[in-house]
């Protein structure tokens, strides 16, 4: 099965957790979905994520497949083979933790462990129909996840149901907490360019939720996006050069890395100005809005078909990608839709208020369900009067 590439069974209790295979698990070697790893030693210490979640009583069932090294958008994998996206067969899983979210999505797992540098766990997330969550930047360690250095990436929870991933959260980090009960948020919606029938289905759950909101712009979003693509490019490069010389890296994976030894220091120098002004843009809106509101994806994502035709969509992640920029929290919520296709909306809160987005979510969808429910109770009483 292409979505785990080892199964094990460490810890107990009733929660099943997969763990990506970026991450350290003893004993076994991490691999990264690569062949340029493919006899790596087995790791001699879990991750301290691996450690937190055994600890917190959950238990591990396996690792999860991804794009290789980490670093593609559809989830595809010519060599440990591509995770199939249990709800929607014909579409890319996402990339990068495409395996993390597929098992959650087929029901593997309670929690899928993922990794996130521009939309890893979000993207797949919203691909397969499942809730994602990048927390706040440096919230989680990253001891024991490859890359060594990152200023983008962050370690974050996929599931079902979005209670199991605060309870998950909650159990791993006690400075979580998510009270049940608090302040009706106060929303902003972020314009931007997305596919009219995905804003069609957002603006119809946040209708039905009855809560306050406001629009709001974000200037800085389309070169916050590729700025980040800056960073990650020279980041990711400086991680990966020795494995090239082994000739063994995917076709595609080996493009985006040689083209990303191009990458300039001036590049990185305006992608760091930039990082500082799209990180106090977005401050600012959170001032006068408790999370923010924007799809989570732009488009619909594409076949598997065309991405084994050497199609990519780095474009996927523009809505995610500018969050891992500037470090804010990010949860990305499957939503109900009249299409036979994904959508996903995305939460963004304060920088440290992992929490608070939590809570907003549990309380927008809260009431979008409560009020399709009185709905169906009126065309009920309707249909019987």
């Amino acid at each position: 099965m292409t979505i785990l590439t080892s199964r094990l069974s460490l810890g107990q209790g009733p929660h099943k957790v997969v763990v990506k295979d970026t991450i350290d698990i003893a004993g076994f070697p991490t691999c990264a979905g690569s062949a340029a790893l493919a006899d790596a030693p087995p790791a001699v210490a879990h991750a301290e994520i691996v450690e937190r979640t055994l600890k917190a009583g959950y238990h591990i069932v396996g690792k999860a497949n991804l794009h290789e090294l980490a670093f593609g958008m559809t989830g595809i994998n010519a060599w440990a083979g591509t995770p199939e996206n249990p709800r929607y067969p014909t579409l890319i899983p996402g990339g990068s933790s495409s395996g993390s979210a597929a098992a959650v999505a087929a029901g593997l797992a309670d929690i899928g462990i993922g990794t996130d540098t521009g939309g890893s766990i979000r993207v797949p997330a919203a691909c397969c129909g499942v809730y994602g969550f990048k927390p706040t930047f440096g919230r989680l360690s990253r001891q024991g996840v490859m890359p060594a250095e990152s200023s983008l990436d962050c370690v974050g929870p996929m599931a079902r149901d979005l209670h199991v991933l605060m309870a998950f959260m909650s159990a791993i980090d006690p400075s979580f907490q998510s009270p049940v009960k608090g302040s009706v948020p106060v929303l902003g919606c972020i314009s931007v360019n997305a596919e009219s029938a995905i804003w069609a289905s957002i603006e119809g759950q946040l209708s039905r939720s009855g809560l306050a909101r406001g629009d709001v712009t974000l200037p800085l979003m389309a070169e916050a996006f590729e700025a980040a693509m800056v960073v990650i490019n020279r980041e990711t490069f400086r991680a990966c050069e020795a494995l090239l010389a082994t000739g063994k890296v995917g076709a595609d994976v080996d493009q985006r890395l040689k083209a990303a030894a191009a990458t300039t220091d001036a590049e990185l120098k305006e992608a760091e100005r930039i990082r500082r002004a799209f990180t106090a843009e977005v401050d600012a809106v959170l001032e006068r809005h408790d999370v923010l509101v924007l799809p989570t994806l732009p488009h619909f994502p594409m076949t598997v078909q065309d991405a084994f035709s050497g199609h990519q969509d780095l474009k996927i992640s523009s809505l995610a990608r500018p969050f891992n920029l500037s470090g804010h929290p990010a949860l990305s919520i499957p939503l109900e839709s009249q299409q036979a296709l994904p959508v996903s909306v995305q939460l963004i809160g304060r920088r440290g208020d992992d929490a608070g987005v939590c809570r907003a979510a549990s309380q927008l969808m809260g009431r979008v369900s409560s009020a399709g429910e009185e709905q169906k109770k009126g065309a009920n009483h309707a249909a019987t009067h």
